[in-house]
């Protein structure tokens, strides 16, 4: 019954209908008592993997024979590596908690070199293979040190396998290889760093106190890769949603003195990490970020904006320069003197139109540098953002760009937007002996409007894109939208720039965002409307739509919107009759 022939012969007939499947892997299981069966049964190509395939069936009888089968042949150390390859991983996961140390180690070292796929990482880790991996890796010789640590980052490329390793106190045995100087272990620095870089993806990480000051200590004592994986791992750290004091502790140790030279590397890897991780430092440090650069770190930003072939070092160099503090005027002329706008200007005007997360971080962060050169404290250096093309760029981003960019993008038109009024009375004046062309009389300031020289936001075709975003879903530029807005209705174009935003179908998306927008643009919403409805055509028209969205916001809004609802209520005649509301 051993034969090698008949044992082919029943294994042939696991692919055929659920009667025959079933006898034959029972009789196959029957006949698995012998020891010569179950090293020929081990050897029959396609057998292991039809009994993986029985086993994940509908067939209960037939699953349940097939496991028992393969637990048989698991007692050979290929037959369970054989199972592994065809998903069934139970087998080696025995092996790793169980197994002579040999076989740890070729089980480990058999992982490590295996193509996974997600669904395989988690069954290894809902099986329960890292904590043997980690134990072989903090108590074994080098050997096994070496494949477990190779088997965990092949493992540590998904999600929930993370948080299983930083359950098992890894991370603390990880930094302390790091700062080993024992040469037998340097082998091991590498994939250990990889994991590290993994690990540092999950937030729990955090609950190691100072691990990234422990990391920031490395850098300059690891090679290249090491160095490499490190950065990230601190930039992943340092993103995290409540890594504010992480990142205060990273400051007060020094760490913009220590990354800064690495903008200067050659090896791109390290240099673009190196950029990510003070971008994200930036963010919170605008007034002390200015002494930290100074101007040479500031030209060499300039000068990787201008010679970087990849748009992500782009993105965060910006970014970086746009979290300069706006109001210091001694960097505005510092980056001016530098280029950098008309070199912003060429990079976003000649950037592809395929919308990828790198390209919108990049637009994000150029609109930002945007915000500074459309000052409206300074007419002149608006008058140099306009010449070199901004304000088409700025319109343009409303419609394309990501939330982020569309707010920035409002923010800098409507800063534009406050002095169009004073800039087109003093063209008026210089202009008073030549009559305008018709189309350059602008129908909300009354005067002759030109894109370049008075910033109009009507001439630029920037109100109707505006009011798309209040029509949308995304909330997040409403406030900086509705303040554009807002320069329509002051002194004495108010009435006019009313009419213009009705004329636009600009009221009933006002109206939604008193429905849904932030506290913010709710109030920027109530000060829009009641100088709206002072005009009495918009207030007929759209009286009635209002009081239901008002009403609602008496009832339910915040209390700091009490005061304007009821002035808006009283301003369409509805107070003393909804009295009960306030």
């Amino acid at each position: 019954m051993a034969d090698v022939g008949l044992l082919s012969a029943l294994v042939k007939v696991l692919v055929r209908d659920e009667e025959e499947r079933r006898e034959a892997v029972g009789l196959l299981l029957d006949l698995s008592g012998l020891q010569s069966v179950r090293r020929r049964l081990g050897r029959i190509q396609g057998c292991i993997v039809m009994l993986v395939a029985l086993l994940n069936g509908d067939d209960a009888v037939a699953s349940h024979h097939a496991g028992k089968l393969l637990k048989a042949l698991s007692s050979n150390t290929q037959n369970a590596l054989h199972m592994a390859e065809a998903g069934y991983f139970k087998p080696l996961v025995q092996y790793l908690k169980e197994g002579s140390d040999m076989s740890k180690i070729l089980m480990a070292t058999a992982l490590s070199r295996m193509e996974l796929t997600d669904q395989s990482r988690a069954s290894l880790g809902e099986d329960g293979a890292i904590e043997p991996l980690v134990r072989m890796f903090s108590t074994g010789k080098l050997e096994a040190k070496l494949s477990a640590l190779s088997a965990l980052q092949n493992l540590s490329n998904l999600t929930e396998n993370i948080q299983r390793l930083i359950s098992s106190g890894i991370v603390a045995s990880l930094l302390q290889l790091l700062f080993s100087v024992t040469s037998v272990l340097m082998t091991l620095r590498e994939p250990a760093s990889a994991i590290l870089a993994r690990i540092a993806q999950s937030e729990s990480i955090l609950v190691n106190q100072d691990v990234a000051q422990q990391m920031l200590s490395l850098l300059n004592l690891s090679s290249p890769v090491i160095q490499n994986h490190l950065l990230q791992a601190l930039n992943s750290i340092a993103s995290h949603s409540r890594a504010s004091r992480v990142r205060r502790k990273m400051k007060e140790n020094c760490a913009f003195q220590l990354l800064l030279p690495f903008l200067m590397e050659t090896n791109i890897k390290i240099r673009s990490s190196a950029l990510n991780l003070l971008y994200t430092l930036s963010k919170d440090l605008p007034e002390e970020l200015t002494d930290q650069l100074g101007e040479t770190y500031i030209k060499i930003l300039i000068n990787i904006i201008l010679s970087s072939t990849l748009d992500s070092e782009k993105a965060a160099a910006v970014g970086i320069l746009g979290h300069l503090p706006i109001s210091d005027k001694k960097v505005t002329d510092m980056l001016k003197r530098a280029n950098l706008l008309p070199i912003l200007v060429s990079l976003m005007t000649s950037k592809s139109e395929i919308s990828t997360e790198t390209t919108c971080w990049l637009v994000e962060s150029i609109t930002g540098v945007f915000i500074r050169f459309t000052n409206p404290s300074d007419k002149k250096l608006q008058l140099y953002s306009a010449e070199h093309g901004v304000i088409p760029l700025l319109v343009k981003s409303l419609s394309s760009g990501s939330s982020v960019a569309k707010c920035r993008a409002a923010t800098s038109l409507a800063q534009l937007s406050q002095n169009s009024s004073s800039l087109k009375k003093s063209r008026a004046l210089r202009w008073s002996c030549v009559p305008p062309p018709a189309d350059a009389i602008c129908e909300v300031h009354g005067g002759h409007c030109l894109v370049k020289s008075t910033f109009c936001l009507v001439k630029a075709g920037a109100i109707s894109p505006m009011i798309q975003i209040l029509e949308g879903k995304e909330r997040e530029a409403d406030e900086a939208v509705l303040g554009a807005l807002a320069t329509l209705l002051h002194d004495e174009i108010w009435e006019s720039g009313s009419n213009y935003i009705a004329k636009k179908s600009g009221i009933p998306a006002i109206l939604k965002v008193l429905e849904s927008g932030s506290i913010k643009a709710q109030e920027k919403a109530l000060w829009i409307l009641e100088k709206v409805f002072e005009v009495e055509e918009h207030r007929d028209k759209y009286g009635e739509s209002a009081q239901v969205v008002l009403i609602d916001l008496a009832q339910q809004g915040d209390s700091r919107l009490k005061s304007a609802t009821a002035k808006l209520l009283a301003q369409l005649e509805l107070l003393q009759v909804q009295s009960s509301y306030f």
